[in-house]
């Protein structure tokens, strides 16, 4: 008890002294300014993020194999009236589509905010000198050390002189050597003297939707510019032609990205840019490439012969839908459905005749008429070829010596002579199908003189004018052979009869469903 007052005395001076010292600690703390002492402050804020990739690498590697193309051409005096016609437009053939195509994505017309792809047209005004003026500018890339590089082919199209720009400033004169306006492509040669960075092709059947890219190019002229997004999507077609199999990317495309190269992460070429969908002409994140494999092949035969070699099976063809596919046995709507074999054709003269689906060719089986163009374009011209087909409700095999694919498309007769009109005859009504027909004159087939507009004829896009030349393979002359062929159809448990109608020189095939108005 004794040393109880002196514990106590000792414990509250020790919590004396403590205070004193958090006192001292506190006034000198808000002294700070006044005694010249630095004041304690919290740190800065830091996030310790995960690290995006970064293209860098990548970018520092194929740049000096990207270049800006510089196209020049003579031009002819014209008026200068302010027409489409100074960016050649009017030279198209008049073909709504194709007009209609290079509007949206080619970057032909209006030259500020209507054009919606790549070229960079100049106002070229004649001079009176004759010489070269500038029409074009674009993009391209060195695919090999010795100066061969690859661009658009509607690029360089109206061009007669050319030059590349380099990644470091360096203008040289280029050589066309070759162009493929079916899937747009072209290969220049540059003379430099020195050996070119140059890049390589990518396997792009591995490039999956979602993967990183890199495109390179040329935008409005402005040079080297790199933009980055992922591929969008596979196997587009947007109506540019016969072998449409585009990879879409997000990456920022305008106008002179044309003929540019887009990039994997390890810097290889997986596409070439051709085409931006856009209502502004701007990039709005839609851009279309033609995929390294299809590029590889042409530009190939570009380099060895100037020119590309395909083969040609001469018949016209159509999707089958799933009504075709019904009329017609066939357990999926897969293949192409001959539509017309061409006179002194590769594939008349092997047997393929109107109505077969061509389901393989050489064992791999055919998904669509757009496919079977690119599989026999590949083949070799001479390559004989194994042709599975459907007909009469089993498959075959005809072997076919392919030919050489035309320089142009041949086209169906227009001629209003060769058409069939409706003769002044007395009609039949055919009401299960919604068609009112006549014979022709010629006695082969029937004329179509009306369709009911509420009939499925009508939503399938049977017109009249249009002749019923058969109907699942049989000839068809009367309305007799028509209710004969559908009461077959049904008896067979078929949903749907096949018929053939011939307009204007041209052959197509219509599902009609059984019994059905």
């Amino acid at each position: 008890m004794n040393n109880a007052p002196n514990s106590f005395s000792s414990t509250r001076k020790r919590l004396m002294a403590a205070a004193a010292s958090l006192a001292v600690i506190g006034a000198v703390g808000a002294g700070a300014l006044a005694t010249g002492t630095a004041p304690v402050l919290a740190d800065a804020v830091r996030v310790e993020a995960p690290q995006m990739p970064s293209f860098a690498d990548v970018v520092e590697h194929v740049s000096p194999a990207v270049v800006s193309v510089k196209v020049k051409a003579k031009i002819q005096p014209t008026a200068d009236d302010g027409s489409d016609d100074q960016d050649g437009f009017d030279n198209l053939p008049d073909n709504p589509q194709l007009r209609q195509f290079f509007k949206q994505f080619r970057g032909f017309g209006d030259q500020g905010q209507g054009g919606q792809f790549g070229q960079r047209h100049f106002n070229h005004r004649d001079h009176g000198n004759g010489q070269p003026r500038p029409v074009a500018q674009g993009s391209g890339f060195f695919i090999s050390e010795d100066g061969y590089l690859v661009t658009n082919n509607h690029v360089v199209s109206e061009g007669s002189d050319f030059s590349v720009v380099t990644n470091d400033g360096k203008e040289l004169d280029a050589k066309l050597i070759g162009t493929d306006p079916r899937t747009d492509l072209a290969v220049l040669k540059v003379d430099g003297g020195s050996k070119f960075t140059y890049v390589d092709f990518a396997d792009d059947s591995k490039v999956r939707i979602g993967d990183w890219v890199v495109a390179v190019g040329n935008p409005f002229g402005l040079g080297g510019t790199v933009t980055a997004g992922i591929v969008s999507a596979r196997g587009r077609d947007i109506g540019a032609g016969p072998y449409d199999d585009f990879l879409q990317i997000d990456a920022s495309v305008n106008r002179g990205n044309s003929g540019g190269p887009t990039f994997n992460l390890n810097g290889q070429v997986i596409g070439i840019n051709t085409a931006i969908f856009s209502p502004s002409g701007g990039s709005v994140g839609i851009a279309f490439d033609i995929p390294a494999s299809t590029a590889k092949q042409v530009v190939q035969d570009l380099m060895k012969s100037g020119s590309v070699q395909r083969g040609w099976l001469g018949v016209e063809i159509q999707p089958v839908t799933s009504d075709i596919a019904e009329s017609l046995g066939l357990k999926s709507d897969k293949g192409a459905l001959v539509s017309s074999a061409q006179d002194a054709g590769p594939g008349k003269k092997a047997g393929i005749v109107a109505g077969d689906v061509i389901t393989q060719v050489d064992g791999k089986d055919v998904a669509s008429p757009k496919e079977l163009a690119r599989m026999i374009g590949a083949f070799a011209p001479g390559k004989s070829v194994d042709l599975t087909v459907w007909r009469n409700g089993k498959g075959e095999t005809v072997k076919v010596d392919l030919g050489t694919l035309p320089a142009s498309d041949k086209q169906a007769s227009n001629d209003d002579n060769n058409k069939q009109s409706a003769p002044a005859a007395k009609a039949d009504t055919l009401a299960d199908l919604g068609l009112t027909v006549t014979k022709a004159e010629n006695g082969k087939g029937l004329v179509v003189t009306d369709v009911d507009p509420d009939s499925d004829a009508a939503d399938r896009g049977i017109q009249p004018g249009d002749v019923i030349t058969s109907i699942n393979s049989n000839d068809v002359n009367t309305t007799d052979d028509v209710s004969k062929a559908m009461t077959d159809a049904a008896k067979a448990g078929r949903k749907a009869v096949l018929m053939q109608i011939t307009r204007d020189d041209s052959n197509r095939f219509v599902a009609l469903p059984v019994g059905k108005g």
